[in-house]
Formats: C-alpha cells, sequence, structure tokens
C-alpha cells in the first residue's frame, strides 16, 4: 500500500543525491555540450514533427544517468521555450493501433500501455521511431525489479507491500486483456513484442513520463516534456495546455485513474489533426485562437522562474515524499520536506491485543468510529501518517485515548455520542471533566490535551512495532551502506534512502512521545496542568 505524506537533513556526510538523470556539471561543461548521435535523431524527428523548441535549451545526454536539460542563456519567467502539437503525443487516439484498442475496449493504462508497445513493435516504421529510439527500454521503478530485489531492498518499507499488490494485479491485467489481444487483433501481431515483459516495461515507461493532456487524448507520452527532470518545490518549467473552455491552467496534481501513477499537470483542451486519428477542428477553438493568438492545439512549456545560464532546468512532478517519487518515478531525494511513515491500523490494533481482549478493542475501535473519525484510506487499507517532523494525526491520538479510557468514562462517551451537537464535543466532553477546563462545542481538539502519558507510552510501542518491520540492521548500518553504494546501483541505493527517511521520521515520531510522557510524568510530580485553559483550535 502506498501513502504519501520540512524533513531535517538526514544526515550531512550523505553523498549528494542527484535528481532523475540529473548530470553533473563536469559532464555539462564537457562531453555533453556535443549532442549524441540519439539527441540529433531526436532533434530532427521533433522538427518533422512541428516541435518548436527553442535555442536557448540544451540537451544533456550522460551514458549513466540520462537525458536532462540545461540552460544555454539566461530563462525568464514567462518565456515559452517549447511548443508541442498534440498530434505528436503518442495516446491511444493518434496510434496506429487507435482501432485495435478501442475495439477491444480498453482505455486508461491498458491502452496507452497497446499503443507504447505497438510503436515500439514498428521500430523505425513507427511514426513515433525518432523519439522511441531516446527512451531506455523501461525505467528502474520497483514495479519492474524481481520479486527477490524487492523483498531484500524494500522490506519493511511503505512500498514493499504496495510493490507485490501491484505486480499481481498488473499481470492479471495483462493476462485477461493484452494476451487475447495478440491472438485475436485483426492485424498481425509479434507476441513477443506484447509479452508480459514488454507490458510492465511499457507501464513503467508511462508512469514515469506521461503527462495528462486534454479530455479527447487522455493521457500519454508528451516528447520533449518528458525530458525535464524533477526537483522538488522548485519547479522552473511548467507544462500547460491551452483551451478555450477554461480561463486558467489547473496547477493541482491529479490521479490519472490509477492510484499508482500520478499525471504532472491536467488540461482540458483538444486539437485537430491531418491524419485520419484526427477529429474536426472546433469553431470554438478556431474562435479562441482569433482572439487569444494562442494555439489550443499546442501544448506549451512556459518559465515559471529565472534559471541562469549553466543550470539545469527543472519540472516538478508534484508534492511527493520519497515512496511515492521510488514507486512512480524510480528515483528519491535527500532531506524531502513531504516524506511521510504510516501507522497502519492493524499495527494499532496489534499493540492493543497486546494489553487487551480481541473484544474490547474492537469496541474501543467501534466507539472511535461512531464519533465519524477515521483514519486514511488506501484501497482496503486504513492507516494513520507521521510528518516528517515525527508528528502523528490527530486521528491516532484520539483512537489511542479511547482505547486507554477507564471503562466508567468510555460508557459516558458512549451514551454521550447520541445527544452531541459536535464530533469533536464528546471527547470534549470527556476532556474537560479530566482537565477541568471550560468546553465550547465551536472548539475543536488540542493534541496536547489528548498526550496523557498513557498516550505516550502507546506511541512508544508503536514505533517499537514499525521499526520491527525492517530486517534486523540499524538505521546506522543503512547509512554506512548508503555511504559505499556507488550512484550507479540505482535499485540499492534509492532503497537505502527510502528506508533511511522513514527510519529517521521515526526516530523523531520517538522523541515526540518520549518528550510527551516527560511533560505529563513532570505535571504528575508537581501537582500542575498546563492543560488547564480553554480548548482552542489548534
Amino acid at each position: 500500500m502506498l501513502k504519501i505524506g520540512g524533513a531535517a537533513p538526514l544526515n550531512p556526510a550523505l553523498p549528494p543525491q542527484p535528481y532523475r538523470h540529473s548530470c553533473s556539471r563536469r559532464n555539462y561543461f564537457s562531453s555533453n555540450l556535443m549532442a549524441s548521435r540519439r539527441l540529433r535523431a531526436f532533434k530532427r524527428w521533433m522538427k518533422s514533427q512541428g516541435i518548436q523548441c527553442s535555442d536557448t535549451l540544451d540537451f544533456i545526454d550522460c551514458p549513466q544517468q540520462g537525458i536532462s536539460v540545461g540552460a544555454l542563456s539566461d530563462l525568464h519567467e514567462g518565456d515559452v521555450v517549447a511548443k508541442i502539437p498534440k498530434t505528436a503525443c503518442l495516446t491511444i487516439k493518434t496510434s496506429g493501433a487507435r482501432e485495435m484498442i478501442e475495439s477491444a475496449g480498453l482505455d486508461g493504462h491498458l491502452g496507452v500501455s497497446v499503443a507504447l508497445m505497438y510503436e515500439k513493435s514498428l521500430a523505425q516504421d513507427s511514426p513515433w521511431a525518432g523519439y522511441l529510439q531516446l527512451l531506455p527500454p523501461q525505467e528502474c521503478l520497483p514495479l519492474v525489479w524481481t520479486l527477490g530485489e524487492v523483498d531484500s531492498l524494500l522490506s519493511g518499507t511503505e512500498l514493499h507491500k504496495a510493490i507485490k499488490e501491484d505486480k499481481t494485479l498488473m499481470y492479471e491485467d495483462w493476462k485477461e486483456n493484452i494476451l487475447p489481444l495478440v491472438y485475436s487483433a485483426p492485424q498481425s501481431l509479434n507476441p513477443s513484442s506484447f509479452s508480459v515483459k514488454e507490458y510492465f516495461a511499457a507501464r513503467s515507461l508511462i508512469a514515469s513520463r506521461s503527462f495528462q493532456i486534454d479530455e479527447y487524448h487522455g493521457f500519454g507520452m508528451v516528447p520533449l516534456a518528458d525530458l525535464f527532470n524533477h526537483k522538488t518545490g522548485a519547479e522552473d518549467v511548467h507544462f500547460t495546455s491551452v483551451s478555450p473552455n477554461q480561463e486558467y491552467e489547473d496547477d493541482v496534481d491529479s490521479e490519472n485513474g490509477d492510484n499508482n501513477e500520478l499525471s504532472k499537470i491536467s488540461g482540458h483542451d483538444k486539437r485537430d489533426s491531418t491524419c485520419e486519428n484526427s477529429y474536426i477542428h472546433s469553431d470554438s477553438e478556431s474562435d479562441y485562437s482569433s482572439v487569444t493568438g494562442e494555439d489550443p492545439m499546442m501544448l506549451q512549456m512556459i518559465m515559471v522562474r529565472e534559471v541562469k545560464s549553466g543550470d539545469e532546468v527543472f519540472n516538478t512532478y508534484g508534492s511527493l515524499g520519497n515512496a511515492a517519487l521510488l514507486h512512480r518515478y524510480g528515483f528519491t531525494e535527500a532531506h524531502n520536506p513531504f516524506d511521510i511513515v504510516n501507522i497502519d491500523l492493524e499495527l494499532v490494533l496489534k499493540w492493543g491485543c497486546s494489553l487487551f481482549s480481541s473484544r474490547y478493542c474492537r469496541a474501543r475501535l467501534s466507539l472511535w468510529r461512531r464519533i465519524n473519525i477515521s483514519g486514511s484510506v488506501s484501497e482496503n487499507s486504513e492507516y494513520f501518517e507521521v510528518s516528517s517532523n515525527g508528528e502523528p494525526e490527530l486521528e491516532l491520538l484520539t483512537l489511542l485515548y479511547i482505547m486507554l479510557l477507564p471503562d466508567n468514562t468510555c460508557h459516558k462517551l458512549d451514551i454521550s455520542i447520541c445527544t452531541a451537537d459536535k464530533v469533536s464535543a464528546n471527547i470534549g466532553m470527556i476532556l474537560s471533566e479530566k482537565h477541568d477546563i471550560t468546553w465550547s462545542t465551536s472548539s475543536e481538539i488540542s493534541k496536547d490535551l489528548l498526550l496523557t502519558e498513557k498516550v505516550c507510552r502507546a506511541l512508544l510501542a508503536l514505533v517499537d512495532i514499525r521499526e520491527s518491520c525492517y530486517d534486523s540492521k540499524l538505521i546506522d548500518e543503512d547509512v554506512e551502506a548508503l555511504k559505499r553504494c556507488c550512484m550507479t546501483e540505482r535499485k540499492l541505493y534509492h532503497s537505502l534512502m527510502l528506508r533511511i527517511s522513514e527510519r529517521r521520521i521515526l526516530e523523531k515520531f520517538r522523541t515526540y512521545a518520549t518528550a510527551g510522557a516527560q511533560i505529563q510524568t513532570f505535571q504528575d510530580a508537581n501537582g500542575t496542568s498546563t492543560t488547564r485553559k480553554r480548548l482552542k483550535k489548534h
């Protein structure tokens, strides 16, 4: 299961973390100033497809790390550095396999995967040959790792279970949809080009490189736009789509319809084409174009901040923690402020059943749900997030508080549920009695009031349980292994980065719980309380 969520630096001694396929400045100013053969072929292909690329952009081809984009001169906010016709994008609608895909009723990731595999099977005969030769056979996502690698490298992390579930579900997709298509398609298809290995490879490319284009095309591969590397919180260039039906861009990252893969930007427009897969240019688009001077059939890359000559130009794929980055794009970042760790509900119940009976735990959990509180949900799993600073969600504290209430107090809470004016008023009533404070139904619960000594001890127990999900190695051993790791060992490097970032958060979570317990112990010993005050919004 994958559940996503500023972190302090993990360790100043750690090697610098490259962004996806990012190239060093030394290489940038030396061998990479000369375009590789495949880059020259790609540039010729772009020109033939009407893709316009600014002369201020330089493509840097690092043999070990792939392609990145740099600035040959200063770039300024508002500069349009690329225009990409939608007909140049590889989608279900533009692919030569469109009729076959739509006849089979395939869409979404299945449909785009077939389109990509089909065009790759054509090799030099594909209209996208100049683009496809630039792509790796597959991206190094955990999705294409062996099960042995997943078990050994991701054990205990947020990704371990999610990747194994992904692999199972995608194999079933291939067996039920792709395999029958190969043998029933009207045109002759090479089965090896549509094998389960090729399907997983296509899914890895689509997961890490696809963009949402518009309502007509859906999402697909967008040449040139997918060459810009990611940097969290530092977007230099923005992928955008001009539309006559909206006044501004939808800049919020949105799902492509699959929980495992994130689109980089949304757009809602359509375009025409002279090819057989196009549709007719609408009057609204013609009117819009004549008024604004912008072409609704063209995707654009627009600078959103200044970039100095010689620097790399970054896109951003969203505010994602390392688990999500590795899952979807195959890399991690040091000092990622969006990292989180999750405490599954089943771990909380495991802790509860170590102290109480299963019947007791189920009753307290039911009471917690009756107050209309729940954790975050991913598919069939419920969990609680711990932020990068080690602070747990209020919902977890509330559940632990209810689990530890005395029976008579819990009975009062049970009775009050049907008469309370506000969800939080139920807990508020209990807190007002315990802490001798005035309760207002317009108030919300403060985490500090829930951090009793017993709750803090429960949090410490949960840290131990969550930490035990990793193997017996200590975090210091992971840090030392990362220092020794060669950058070409991408699977090992990024799995270690993920493990370390998660375990650093668990360390902060432990500190949070320990500090809370010490405060409560001090207050109890001195007969004082810092919570004797009117409840206020947290």
